[in-house]
């Protein structure tokens, strides 16, 4: 069973965590993983510029590391960007030294304190003591665009069930390049139907916003 929307008893589970905004804009907070790659990331931004949406790059330290100017691009274009690890390590696969390590040394590449745990696997004792430094993102709408399994018209129906406040997430990798050029116009496209605008997660928003529960 594929849950689009997370469960609303999550942000209650795990507090620290923040799986949604309340937004006095009428906003969603559309964000991307894993990039950034030679592959998709310059077709993203350029899509993102033609249609004037802004969104938050949740980057891995290695990707960073071997485009620069991609990642100053998105900072200078108004996006706003997180910290996804060094080597996008699964958080219940490795220690929590290992994994502390690992987003220490992505921060040298991603200035941000703003992280999101690859997978969405993060043991609580780790949770913890990154929440000291960082807002823990999650998210409420997940796009499945990883997925070949998902038709995309699926993804579409889902999307219906957007709303101002929620963190969407689809990707930056190699995987989904070729579904994510046909299922993010189309998702834009579906979000500005409904009313809705895009802003970015940042440092200011942080002290704006408050976590909601989602139905």
């Amino acid at each position: 069973m594929k849950l689009f929307r997370t469960p609303i008893y999550f942000p209650w589970f795990f507090p620290r965590r923040r799986w949604g905004f309340s937004s006095d804009s009428n906003s969603v907070f559309l964000t991307f993983d894993d990039g950034p790659t030679s592959e998709l990331t310059s077709w993203i931004l350029d899509f993102l510029q033609e249609e004037n949406v802004k969104a938050t790059f949740f980057c891995v330290g290695a990707n960073a590391k071997s485009h620069p100017e991609l990642m100053n691009r998105m900072v200078d274009e108004g996006h706003s960007i997180g910290n996804h690890t060094m080597q996008h390590e699964k958080g219940t696969k490795v220690s929590k030294q290992e994994y502390l390590r690992s987003i220490e040394e992505a921060s040298e590449y991603i200035n941000s304190t703003l992280f999101r745990p690859p997978y969405g696997r993060l043991p609580m004792n780790f949770g913890r003591e990154i929440s000291r430094d960082y807002t823990i993102v999650m998210w409420s709408w997940l796009s499945y665009d990883y997925d070949p399994s998902v038709p995309i018209e699926k993804v579409l129906d889902q999307a219906e069930r957007i709303k101002a406040g929620d963190v969407l997430v689809v990707h930056d990798n190699v995987k989904v390049q070729e579904r994510i050029k046909v299922l993010l116009p189309a998702l834009v496209h579906k979000i500005r139907e409904k009313g809705l605008n895009f802003a970015v997660i940042s440092a200011y928003r942080q002290e704006r916003l408050s976590m909601v529960p989602h139905t």
